[in-house]
């Protein structure tokens, strides 16, 4: 839409000079150009003279003086007024990029998994908006576990994820390959699924009013209320200024009552956020059921600026109630106001995972088609640790996963959280590894020896290029079940193109993450390789969501080309 305002004021004062060749002028001059636009009353007895059509004429010749325009140079025209856009409140979490470890120094790396996918759902809104997002908003893994997946998928719950493997050159650095960790997640069939007990958590405040807030989420929880069986429960507490009940735990088969509820929601006062959690915590305690999934969905679009707002004592809340059995999703809406920092550090903290609601159709994807995925968990604190081979691989970098980096001694230690996965989610992880042939180009060769390191070639596996475990619990259970997997040097594709569209693409969505971030790894690598790395690797694409990421890429190429949009 094109903006008129800035030429409104001018078109005013060329109207009113105008008018003044033919009409009366007023014996005091307007104090305002806004004001002398407007015409002046007519007394009831005397209409208004009628215009000859020849003044149509006179009048288009009458501009080509422009005497408005024709200011004296000590006169600065007069500029029209713009209200500047007021500066964003967002708020993320500040990582660099992770760096390339040499594996003589350090063969070991290990992460927690993460399925959330705020970022990738913000990205696309800012891109679509003609902004480039801010670099700290852009999280690698999750625009990679965005999409979905037709990974190797488990038979049974009791192992509940499959870990399948690829390595394949490397698109943005030549003489590297990538190391591609995929694990699917047990699909629990709806029958099967365990009842849940489910008490949605809505922020109510004022700032929730615009459409992309709560009328947005409002949509989304008749989705989600649809989905809901017979005896599942669900119980609705606001905050705002306070904290309320608006439903007491009602069966899902009075579906209408619950949208009802929902319905009436409406937005007004402040952010008695830390008072809300607390509420709704203990409501889906004092309701648990140990055979259900027992879940806090929060959904807001800032700060809690009411009641517990110390992040490290919402964190410390988070983490005691996370014994209880409780899980926690967390949706976020709107710009301007969006602590993403806070939420991922709640969801991180609290067995649970992070969304960002921007559309309808994005709503319908988390609140009713993942619902299974959202809502019911098959493992909880996964961790995955990938040892190295030096005699095969000289250096590593695991591309994204910043915030969900572990110790060493983590990956056994039970009482270290880390990220649980949902029924049918899937987990990508991707390393760029520079082999041990190539080491001369990273670092000069150490002059003196160490002894006592066993080499792989005496352990008999030297064709291994890593082993990758992986470290869960099964819900309900406090000791944790490992699962392991050998990588083999022979397994390498010999061009990306042999590897499957899936892996291809997760790799095309990992870079073009990076270029996002401005990571000089991939600075080389342009948006167009990037986008039709993509489509060729778009395969079925059931739901249009490679499609749309490729117009994305397509956004962020045309933005680094003409500029961002002027800020509105």
């Amino acid at each position: 839409m094109k903006k008129t305002i800035p030429f409104a004021p001018v078109l005013a004062a060329g109207m009113l000079t105008l008018a003044a060749c033919s009409t009366p002028q007023p014996t005091q001059a307007p104090q305002h150009v806004a004001e002398a636009a407007m015409p002046a009353p007519v007394p009831a007895a005397v209409p208004p003279a009628p215009v000859a059509p020849a003044a149509k004429a006179d009048l288009r010749g009458s501009v080509k003086p422009a005497p408005v325009l024709a200011y004296s140079p000590g006169v600065p025209a007069p500029m029209p007024h713009i209200a500047p856009m007021p500066q964003s409140a967002d708020k993320f979490p500040d990582k660099d990029g992770n760096k390339s470890v040499l594996v003589s120094e350090q063969p070991v790396s290990t992460f927690s998994v993460d399925v959330d996918t705020a970022s990738y759902a913000f990205v696309r809104r800012m891109l679509s908006d003609g902004r480039v997002p801010p670099q700290q908003a852009v999280r690698v893994e999750e625009m990679v576990n965005y999409f979905p997946y037709n990974y190797a998928t488990p038979t049974n719950a009791s192992q509940p994820f499959a870990v399948t493997t690829e390595v394949m050159p490397s698109p943005w650095q030549q003489g590297n390959q990538l190391v591609h960790i995929a694990l699917k997640g047990y699909d629990i069939k709806a029958a099967a699924r365990p009842r849940a007990n489910v008490v949605l958590l809505v922020d109510i405040s004022g700032s929730m009013g615009p459409r992309d807030r709560l009328p947005l989420l409002q949509q989304g929880f008749r989705l989600f209320a649809e989905q809901l069986r017979d005896d599942d429960m669900v119980s609705i507490v606001t905050y705002a200024n306070g904290t309320a009940v608006a439903l007491e735990p009602t069966s899902g088969k009075d579906k209408q009552k619950i949208i009802d509820v929902i319905n009436n929601l409406h937005a007004s006062g402040g952010t008695a956020g830390g008072d809300g959690l607390q509420r709704a915590y203990a409501q889906a305690e004092r309701n648990f059921d140990p055979k259900a999934v027992n879940r806090v969905i929060l959904a807001t679009d800032g700060d809690f600026n009411i009641g517990i707002t110390d992040p490290r004592q919402l964190e410390k809340f988070i983490v005691d109630k996370r014994k209880s059995g409780v899980y926690l999703s967390v949706f976020g809406v709107g710009l301007g106001n969006l602590n993403d920092a806070l939420i991922q550090r709640l969801t991180q903290s609290g067995n649970g995972n992070a969304a960002y609601i921007d559309t309808l159709l994005e709503a319908r994807k988390a609140l009713a088609q993942e619902l299974g995925s959202t809502m019911f968990p098959i493992a909880n604190d996964v961790k995955v640790q990938v040892e190295f081979n030096p005699s095969q691989v000289a250096a590593y970098r695991l591309v994204g996963y910043e915030t969900r980096m572990l110790n060493r001694q983590d990956f056994k230690d039970d009482k270290v959280d880390a990220g649980d996965m949902g029924a049918g989610h899937t987990v990508t992880a991707i390393y760029e590894i520079t082999p041990a042939a190539n080491a001369g180009k990273l670092v000069d060769p150490l002059r003196y020896a160490q002894p006592g390191k066993k080499k792989a070639t005496e352990s008999g596996k030297s064709d291994e290029l890593c082993f990758v475990k992986v470290r869960y619990k099964l819900p309900g259970q406090s000791a944790s079940k490992q699962v392991e997997h050998a990588v083999r040097a022979g397994s390498a594709r010999d061009s990306l193109d042999a590897a499957p569209d899936d892996q291809r693409f997760a790799v095309a969505v990992a870079a073009f993450a990076q270029r996002l971030r401005g990571e000089q790894q991939v600075a080389d690598f342009s948006y167009g390789d990037i986008a039709r790395l993509a489509e060729g690797a778009r395969g079925a694409d059931r739901e249009g969501y490679r499609a749309e990421f490729v117009k994305m890429v397509r956004m962020a190429e045309a933005l680094s080309t003409v500029g961002p949009a002027a800020q509105r």
